[in-house]
């Protein structure tokens, strides 16, 4: 093709005919190939009926192997917020330097002794961190210890905390909504994300709707029963009047909707700090267990004597939670962990060589720490480091470039445990958080897209890989950082399916 005098190379042909109109591929034969500069019609339609301007939106699509040239690059170097889609290098951090298979301890120790059935002693449980310490595992624990001759203790329960030193949290700081789960702070003993799941089963006979509750909080009474009212589902949890204003009862002075049928609302104890304190309490007592004492925070003393230890799932399978369904409180577990490495360790591996034990009290502050250190002996200083917060993505500081997100996905696709951490992803049409992507007939992406959401209030996110019909696999980046970002999910989409249909 002869464009302007300009012989071309026949791939800068094609990119002249790009998918936009003519774009300007004056690039000699043998030299590297632009990718196109515009976007997808399909997504610039959406970002017009959004209002949201191109220069508020970043997009870049690059193979995961070379030699196959990028196919998009919009603003790629621009720094943005990545909302939830920061996980990935949470995620990818932790699976690098810990290793798929990484556990994480819940150790049960006395300073007294087991004699027939009773520990006469304090029963002090040391946390470190298990990301997904849920009520059917501390059960298993507490039964194991039972199993092991602790029925009775004869002094208090102790819940040391000190693995992780964090600074006082508000859950409703961040957008006002303290009741929301994914507001939940970490804690190195998580006990169940911190959170109460009410069930409402109507029973028109009796003309009430009858609310069961999980944990058992010692301390925390529920209403029974809540009146069953007529007209339909609508916002029931509206119609429900719920009162959350002590931290010793959960009322309800409105009513249930009768045509809702069974539904659950999980949502976060509006006391967090005595979350722990009685969930243990009331989860110790439920099993069988007794105590004469008091469940109260403190120190394991030194020589305290090891019980038992509960193991966590493994880090493979946590990723799968925090990047399938963007669990906050377990990915900010997962970056506290980051931080109780050694730097120095940090330092000298960028792949797991045997396992890394933590060594050191976990910060927000150290976990940034060693993540830049990772960054730079894993990509270098050509390309530029996250801004790091928290590590979950819930924050109005963190930043990352596309371009930056890239190099990681692409190196994660080659990672010796790469595999886990691809699966990880929710995926268009089927899993996760992108399940309700790719619901059209003839989408190109769905079961064929392994994807990272993100969603604020003025950002919304997605990064991943995609499959292509021309056999290739893409890194498929963009983010929207708009105020009207979450009408703008359309493009993000329009831009994976686009991805996905690249015939050559």
């Amino acid at each position: 093709m002869v464009t302007s005098g300009i012989t071309l190379h026949p791939l800068a042909a094609r990119l002249a005919r790009c998918w936009v109109g003519r774009v300007l591929a004056a690039v000699l034969a043998g030299l590297a190939l632009p990718a196109c500069a515009q976007l997808p019609p399909a997504m610039s339609a959406a970002l017009q009926r959004a209002q949201v301007p191109q220069s508020a939106v970043s997009a870049l699509v690059v193979p995961v192997d070379p030699p196959l040239a990028e196919r998009l690059r919009h603003r790629a170097d621009a720094s943005v917020n990545p909302a939830s889609v920061m996980k990935l290098v949470t995620t990818y951090a932790a699976l690098d330097l810990l290793g798929a298979d990484f556990t994480w301890d819940t150790q049960f120790l006395t300073d007294g002794t087991v004699d027939q059935g009773a520990l006469r002693g304090n029963l002090y449980v040391r946390g470190g961190g298990d990301p997904k310490l849920v009520l059917e595992r501390l059960t298993a624990a507490f039964m194991a210890l039972q199993d092991k001759g602790v029925r009775v203790i004869l002094g208090d329960m102790v819940l040391d905390q000190s693995a992780f030193d964090l600074p006082e949290h508000d859950p409703g700081a961040f957008d006002g909504e303290s009741l929301r789960p994914y507001n939940a702070s970490p804690e190195a003993l998580l006990v169940n994300f911190k959170s109460v799941v009410l069930t409402f089963q109507p029973d028109r006979a009796a003309g009430v709707a009858h609310v069961l509750s999980e944990p058992p909080l010692a301390g925390l009474a529920i209403d029974a029963t809540v009146p069953l009212g007529r007209g339909g589902c609508g916002d029931w949890r509206e119609t429900l009047q719920a009162r959350f204003d002590s931290a010793e009862a959960i009322r309800f002075v409105g009513s249930y909707p009768a045509s809702c049928g069974e539904k659950v609302w999980p949502v976060a104890y509006q006391d967090p700090a005595s979350y722990a304190v009685r969930s243990m309490e009331g989860l110790w007592r439920a099993s069988g267990g007794m105590l004469t004492g008091q469940v109260r925070a403190g120190l394991t003393p030194p020589g305290a004597r090891l019980l038992h230890s509960a193991e966590s799932l493994p880090l493979s399978a946590i990723i799968d939670d925090v990047n399938q369904w963007s669990n906050n409180v377990m990915a900010q577990q997962v970056f506290l962990t980051l931080g109780r490495l050694s730097p120095a360790r940090v330092d000298a591996m960028t792949e797991p060589r045997g396992r890394l034990q933590p060594m050191r009290t976990g910060r927000f502050e150290r976990s940034r720490e060693v993540v830049s250190r990772w960054w730079a002996s894993t990509f270098g200083i050509r390309s530029a480091p996250p801004t790091m917060d928290n590590g979950a993505g819930l924050s109005r500081t963190e930043r990352i470039t596309p371009e930056a997100l890239a190099e990681l996905l692409k190196r994660a696709a080659r990672h010796p445990q790469g595999a886990q951490f691809v699966q990880s992803l929710s995926v268009a049409g089927v899993s996760g958080t992108a399940a309700r992507m790719a619901r059209g007939n003839d989408s190109a992406a769905r079961g064929n897209a392994w994807l990272k959401t993100g969603t604020l209030r003025d950002v919304t996110g997605i990064a991943g890989y995609v499959n292509a019909r021309n056999g290739a696999r893409y890194v498929v980046i963009g983010f929207v950082n708009h105020p009207n970002a979450p009408a703008a999910r359309p493009a993000l989409d329009a831009l994976v399916e686009w991805a996905a249909g690249l015939p050559d």
